[in-house]
């Protein structure tokens, strides 16, 4: 379907993932938030929204000769430098490899939205929360 083709249907239906693309990173990134790590409500939400339009520009926006999995693959190699950013080794070890993860998990609940898998992603987006929530392991 062309971009001229979109009925007023499916602009709603696309404004819904990005408004539930911004609502699950808002929550994860809250929890994120909280526990006072650098990737916040801010970083989660514009990944998170990111995602879902890149997706839903390549599925709607450029017709039916493109192919939206390239843009899924470019999505999921800027997500890793992103998050390759946040992980440093210091004294104490490696830190930041959840907050890698998260961005990472994040920027693919964004793309499941963005795709329409609307389940899929809020399920994927209940897991984070749940995993993140688990108490952390602390080294001396």
């Amino acid at each position: 379907m062309e971009i001229w083709q979109l009925t007023p249907w499916d602009e709603l239906d696309m404004v819904i993932r990005l408004l539930i693309s911004a609502l699950v990173g808002g929550l994860i990134g809250y929890e994120r938030e909280r526990a006072e790590k650098p990737a916040g409500l801010r970083t989660i939400v514009l990944v998170s929204v990111g995602a879902t339009l890149f997706t839903l520009a390549s599925i709607n926006g450029f017709g039916w000769s493109s192919d939206p999995s390239r843009v899924a693959a470019g999505i999921v190699v800027g997500i890793g430098f992103l998050g390759a950013g946040t992980i440093l080794r210091g004294e104490g070890g490696v830190v930041g490899l959840t907050t890698a993860a998260t961005i990472w998990s994040v920027a693919a609940i964004g793309l499941a939205l963005g795709a329409g898998l609307y389940l899929m992603a809020v399920i994927a987006a209940i897991i984070v929360l749940g995993v993140l929530r688990l108490p952390a392991k602390h080294v001396s």
